[in-house]
Order: structure tokens, then sequence, then C-alpha cells
């Protein structure tokens, strides 16, 4: 059992040995956070409550807050004031919803940890080329756990749009 483990791991690194590097079909240093030559990696930041919290505290210049939720979510919950609502996170209109400055600060949130609406809305964001993008990966649900202020969906629809 072992000469046949041994011989499978030698024939296995010679063949990784004989092929060369660039006919990988999968890059290793990629997967685990290298940008390659000239390459860059674009992702959003993860943030919580406390952090959006102190954006909003500082009056972060020319922050924009998207609300990722489904209606049945904003009415359970509320939406965080100042924020904008996204009908839907893939398929919002990138260029009347987002700002025209790609540099400003996006933060994306949907209903929770395990809700990943706000990923996808964030990741369109990013495929714009905005390039300060969070994702306040708490949620509404975290927010109003921390005890933090919420408005009414149509109060958030009858606020001006941001930037």
């Amino acid at each position: 059992m072992r000469v046949r483990l041994t011989a499978v791991i030698v024939a296995s690194a010679m063949l990784c040995l004989a092929i060369p590097p660039a006919s990988y079909a999968f890059d290793w240093s990629k997967a685990f956070g290298g940008l390659g030559e000239q390459e860059q990696f674009h992702t959003f930041k993860l943030i919580h409550v406390k952090d959006l919290k102190n954006l909003i505290d500082n009056h972060t210049p020319n922050l924009h807050i998207y609300d990722a939720n489904a209606p049945e979510t904003r009415e359970k919950y509320g939406v965080i004031p100042g924020a904008q609502l996204i009908e839907a996170p893939d398929g919002y209109r990138v260029s009347t919803t987002l700002p025209a400055q790609k540099s400003d600060p996006l933060v994306f949130y949907c209903a929770n940890q395990a809700c990943i609406a706000s990923h996808e809305a964030a990741r369109r964001a990013l495929a714009a080329g905005y390039t300060n993008v969070s994702v306040m990966g708490d949620g509404i649900m975290g927010w109003k756990a921390a005890g933090e202020p919420t408005v009414s969906a149509a109060a958030a629809s009858a606020t001006p749009k941001q930037g």
C-alpha cells in the first residue's frame, strides 16, 4: 500500500514538474492572495455596525449608503437613515443609482450576516470602477440590535438621492 501511494505521489510530482508553468489551469498564488504581475485585486471591504456608525458620526465626505433589502425586510426592520434604496441588487442601474465620483465611499448592506444581496450590489459597483466600496455585513438586523436608529422605508424613499 505504501509503495503504491509513494509511486502515485512521485508520479504526480514528476508530472507537475514536466508541465510548463504557463499551462497551469489554476494559479495557487492568486488563490492565497497574490496579485500576479500587473494585476490588481478589486474587492470590497467588510465593515461592521460600529465602523458605519463612525463614518456617519465623523461626517465622512460624500458617504453613500445603500439598502439592498427586499421590501418585506425594510417594512419589518426599517432603513438606516440616509440610505438609498436599491430595488434589485443584481439589476440596479449603476449610472443613475451610484454617484459620478468613483472614489466616493459607498457602503452597501442587507438583512444580516447570512444575506449576500449587499455583496452582489457591491460587486456591481466594483465592476463599474468604484474604488471605495464596503459591505456592512451585520445588516439592518445588526444595526437595530446595536440600538441604532432606523426610518421607515417610505421615509427613506422620500429622502432625496445623495450625490
